[in-house]
């Protein structure tokens, strides 16, 4: 009921045990807006049915699921807590028929450490609702150790010869970085160095980047647990130069035909950069210099160049000068005086 309506109902439990009660409702008119009275209610009474609220305790159930990664076995786990208190109604409570907690082992190789929810189960294993868990979760310590004859070792890429001139070795890496060995002899993988070799991979020569399975180069009666062999993966990139290139032309272009352009300078140095095996090919006729006047009329201008390379590979550092003046004028008219005909007079 609410105490600030109007009119409140309510129902007295007071001297009541648990079970099932037929109880009468009462109305209350508030003070304020009397002289009214009650002539009628709905409802007269209420059936309630009362439990009697229980505590119990019970043990944790811990149950592993999965299997750990090969080689790996699950040793005995410890809990925070090896018993739960389960509060609620009595019927609720008596329906309880276990306390559980489940932990995934699937692939692990490393010791796991982890609170987990606790459920209270019936006897067909379905959850119970309206119950209270105290604590609601455990902690969960499950050691992982290897087996007798597995061991893990890491994978290093062994490999001969060297790249192509005026390239260089970005990267070199394997997936899985480590894998697990094995052998029926425990002293073979104890004996390992921690670590096992790929074949030897040729860089002789190499210009791209390279992505390929290899195989494992193993000791006699060791063998690897799962694929044999590793993917590896080798990045490969020019080495990066430059050259300065002095004296190059600008070339005037899109300018009016009734104007002509002055430059000064007329020539500029250039600098480019790239990888040393693109900068070695690079002929006169890869590089233009162009300044562009489109639109351009009498006057003295200053205006940056653009260089134009035939190799997009090639990036412009630098232009020197940045900035070129030009004047722009009429283009001169010449006029062309034809040379009279002589005509030779006969000699007598």
């Amino acid at each position: 009921s609410n105490e600030r309506a109007p009119v409140h109902a309510w129902i007295d439990l007071s001297e009541l045990g648990p079970g099932t009660h037929t109880v009468p409702i009462k109305v209350q008119i508030q003070p304020q807006i009397r002289p009214a009275k009650i002539v009628g209610q709905s409802m007269q009474n209420v059936t309630v049915t009362l439990e009697k609220l229980v505590n119990q305790e019970f043990p944790v159930q811990f149950v592993r699921r999965g299997e750990p990664a090969v080689g790996f076995q699950a040793d005995a786990p410890t809990l925070s807590q090896s018993t739960v208190q389960i509060s609620g109604p009595s019927s609720l409570v008596e329906q309880v028929n276990s306390v559980r907690t489940t932990l995934d082992l699937t692939q692990a190789s490393d010791n796991i450490k982890r609170s987990l929810e606790v459920e209270a189960l019936d006897t067909n294993d379905t959850p119970v609702d309206g119950v209270t868990i105290t604590p609601r979760q455990v902690t969960v310590t499950q050691p992982i150790s290897q087996r007798g004859g597995y061991r893990n070792v890491v994978v290093k890429v062994a490999s001969t010869g060297q790249v192509a001139s005026g390239y260089r070795l970005t990267n070199i890496s394997v997936f899985p970085p480590t894998v697990t060995v094995f052998s029926t002899n425990p002293r073979l993988v104890d004996r390992l160095p921690g670590y096992v070799e790929t074949s030897p991979l040729d860089l002789t020569g190499v210009k791209d980047d390279i992505d390929k399975p290899i195989a494992l180069n193993l000791p006699d009666g060791v063998e690897v647990v799962g694929d044999q062999s590793v993917l590896v993966q080798v990045g490969v990139a020019a080495i990066e130069g430059s050259v300065t290139l002095s004296g190059l032309p600008v070339q005037v272009i899109e300018l009016a035909d009734d104007l002509a352009a002055r430059l000064s300078p007329e020539e500029v140095d250039v600098i480019i950069s790239g990888p040393v095996p693109l900068l070695d090919r690079l002929a006169e006729g890869d590089v233009r210099v162009v300044l562009d006047l489109t639109g351009v009329g009498e006057g003295t201008y200053q205006f940056a160049p653009k260089v134009i390379l035939a190799i997009p590979e090639l990036r412009v550092e630098s232009i020197l000068p940045s900035s070129i003046e030009v004047v722009v004028s009429p283009k001169a008219n010449i006029t062309l005086t034809p040379t009279p005909l002589v005509t030779p007079t006969p000699t007598p």
